[in-house]
């Protein structure tokens, strides 16, 4: 069961105790944890620490994302963050798969400002799972992304989402 969004998101005190590298067809991906909760996700290739059953999992539900098959991930989770940036973590989270909401909705739904938003979402701590790829700039735009090749990748997860073969492919992932 999914915990609720404020519980979802507050902060942890613990250290990163473990942390797993897997591939994707965005790139290498290092999810670190403490004990209870995933703390971030970042693109890069770390070599792996400690096992965790709870790295275990998030890596399984990742793939499972990426084959299509889960749209909600259920994972428990404490991203680094003011009460703010902590705020907007949880609008993401209630963004439904395969949908998008502008920087501008969310600053209205939270009494802010867009490009107050607009940097919340970029030091979101664990993108993909809390879904910042989700958040778009007014009009056709697309804004920015902070991981992977930047908007090549958000590009790539909103057309996956949404069932589409994105216009641009996958980046490659580096030979292992």
């Amino acid at each position: 069961m999914t915990p609720a969004a404020q519980d979802l998101f507050a902060p942890s005190a613990v250290p990163d105790v473990a942390w797993l590298c897997m591939d994707s067809p965005v790139g290498k991906l290092t999810l670190s944890a403490s004990p209870r909760s995933i703390t971030s996700l970042q693109w890069s290739d770390a070599a792996k620490g400690p096992n965790s059953p709870l790295l275990d999992e998030a890596a399984a539900q990742l793939r499972a994302f990426f084959d299509g098959g889960l749209h909600q991930f259920d994972l428990p989770l404490a991203p680094a963050g003011t009460g703010f940036q902590r705020r907007v973590y949880a609008a993401m989270w209630r963004i439904p798969h395969g949908e998008t909401r502008t920087y501008g909705e969310i600053a209205g739904e939270l009494g802010s400002a867009a490009r107050a938003v607009g940097g919340a979402c970029g030091s979101n701590p664990i993108p993909i799972i809390i879904p910042c790829h989700r958040v778009r700039a007014s009009g056709d735009g697309i804004g920015g992304f902070s991981g992977g090749k930047g908007v090549v990748t958000k590009t790539w997860l909103l057309d996956h989402e949404q069932g589409r073969r994105s216009l641009f492919p996958a980046p490659p992932l580096p030979a292992s």
